[in-house]
């Protein structure tokens, strides 16, 4: 246990906390003399470690270099260029001793004056779901057992928007349904998110242009974002993901689409692997019909930026004042 009460952070979701021992067996009991404050800065692995004297007591004792470094591994706002680069190294190795595959990660950071929005025009959404899978082949979710971070809910038009009613397992030969209507959710990408508030070892927060992210080498599993979000937008890996090799999708970014392990939180990035080369997210060029819109909120003469303009918008949940930069309209 960390000096807060919370498990150590395991590396990779799996079920040791050091080299071959178990969990169970590796946690250490909180310091009865730290303070409030002491505790809130005793988070990072490294700090824990050099204080309680665990490495000079063997702790790490038979470990490789990249066990330790596993294990001792700091946050990703933490790391220099050069371990950036060493990360991104090792993911690379990992992807190709598993999945025999050589892949592209990248851990490229956010644009100058961006700041991302998204548009759902529900006057088009037919309800086909084809922004569900394209969103799982493009961000390597897990095939068995299924993960989906987008939603597509299924609603009757006599009610309106009514989210307790509304179903995401809806089965039917032709949509639309003319007796319902269609309102995809996924990660709202909030201003104020109440996720990244809660997380007790800082493993999610939010980028410059918006993007709401999670260092999954840093998340502990401990589920109080999920708890947290409002819009039930982030998911769980309860156990090892199954990517079948031939629909990898090689081209990943570090806090994006790069396979997820057992025992992390993860969900919708606005397909950060795209969107930081400038283009636009899976869901959005898959849609039939267009009803998907993706833009910079800075640019007055985006199409998101036109849409809140010239278009009556709304947002879930708005009582709760997480300002969600994922809007919804009806284009008619």
């Amino acid at each position: 246990m960390a000096s807060d009460g919370h498990p150590l952070p395991v590396i990779g979701g799996g079920s040791t906390g050091g080299c071959g021992h178990d969990a169970e067996h590796s946690e250490f009991p909180p310091d009865p003399h730290n303070t409030p404050a002491e505790e809130k800065h005793a988070s990072s692995r490294r700090e824990f470690l050099a204080n309680l004297g665990l490495a000079a007591a063997g702790v790490l004792a038979g470990c490789t270099p990249e066990q330790r470094e596993e294990f001792l591994r700091k946050r990703f706002q933490e790391l220099s260029p050069a371990e950036i680069q060493e990360r991104l190294g090792h993911l690379t190795r990992e992807v190709a001793t598993k999945w025999g595959k050589s892949a592209t990660i990248s851990a490229k950071g956010p644009m100058s004056g961006v700041l991302f929005g998204y548009g759902l025009d529900l006057s088009r959404c037919i309800g086909c779901r084809r922004c569900e899978y394209a969103c799982v082949k493009e961000n390597n979710q897990s095939r068995d057992p299924q993960s989906h971070w987008i939603r597509v809910l299924e609603m009757e038009k006599s009610k309106g928007i009514d989210l307790e009613a509304a179903t995401a397992y809806y089965d039917r030969e032709t949509v639309p349904d003319p007796d319902h209507f269609y309102v995809p959710v996924a990660c709202q990408q909030c201003e104020h998110s109440p996720c990244t508030k809660v997380c007790p070892v800082g493993a999610t927060w939010k980028e410059p242009d918006g993007i709401v992210v999670i260092d999954y080498d840093w998340c502990i599993g401990c589920r109080s974002c999920m708890a947290a979000c409002p819009y039930g937008a982030r998911h769980f890996n309860w156990a090892d993901p199954t990517i079948p090799a031939d629909e990898l999708n090689t081209n990943m970014h570090l806090l994006g689409n790069r396979p997820r392990p057992r025992g992390v939180v993860e969900k919708c990035t606005f397909c950060i692997q795209r969107t930081r080369e400038g283009r636009y997210p899976a869901c959005v060029e898959i849609c039939p019909v267009g009803a998907r819109k993706f833009g910079n909120l800075l640019d007055p003469q985006s199409e998101i930026s036109k849409i809140l303009k010239e278009k009556r918008v709304f947002v879930l949940k708005s009582g709760l004042r997480t300002e969600p930069k994922f809007y919804y309209f009806y284009g008619l």
